[in-house]
């Protein structure tokens, strides 16, 4: 699940898995809707939400994450945004563990194992407003088509579609499977936030 330590840390840190999200949960906290479902996501509890800001694991509000009940491979992804209202959306990165999240009104809606930059031409770390929005783009530098590309910085990283398989990189974008970056296409708008997080890159600033 996106937020594995919950359980033994009461904190809104993220999976600790490489390449796919950790089925231990921490207690379920009582739901705010009868219509939502038990086996579909977990309610994070103030207390723990307090905690995981205090630690600096979030910077913002998280209200519930999908339950993924199983080994998240390379071009495997989950979404959900059943009965999930309208609302801000921003995208969570973790490069180190190979994962994005999406958000939507504070729940998670979708997960997907990435592909990001190897060591010549690496994925930054930082907050980053989407720049623009280009559905059929095509790299004039790379030669390479990127569908579905949410541009995130002047020089063209971006989180596009990729064809997500183990062994690949990018050129410091971030990949994704087509079928769910064609659906986050459809949920981001031009100045919805991105968070990239690396372990990494802070150990080395």
């Amino acid at each position: 699940m996106a937020i594995a330590s919950l359980a033994t840390a009461g904190a809104a840190a993220f999976t600790t898995g490489l390449t796919y999200r950790d089925t231990p949960r921490p207690a379920r906290m009582s739901e705010p809707d009868s219509q939502w479902s038990d086996k579909e996501r977990t309610f994070i509890g103030e207390a723990q939400l307090l905690q995981a800001r205090a630690q600096g694991d979030l910077d913002r509000d998280v209200k519930s994450i999908l339950n993924v009940n199983k080994r998240m491979e390379y071009g495997d992804f989950v979404w959900n945004d059943r009965k999930v209202p309208k609302g801000p959306v921003w995208v969570r990165v973790d490069l180190d563990r190979q994962l994005i999240s999406v958000f939507r009104d504070g729940h998670e809606i979708g997960t997907a194992v990435i592909l990001y930059g190897a060591d010549e031409k690496e994925t930054p770390a930082g907050v980053f407003p989407v720049l623009a929005r280009i559905k059929d783009h095509e790299s004039s530098i790379y030669d390479a088509k990127m569908p579905y590309t949410l541009r995130l910085t002047g020089d063209g990283v971006s989180i596009h579609a990729s064809d997500v398989r183990w062994g690949r990189a990018t050129h410091g974008c971030i990949g994704v499977p087509p079928a769910f970056a064609a659906k986050l296409f459809d949920q981001v708008s031009k100045g919805d936030q991105v968070v990239i997080l690396s372990d990494q890159a802070q150990r080395r600033s």
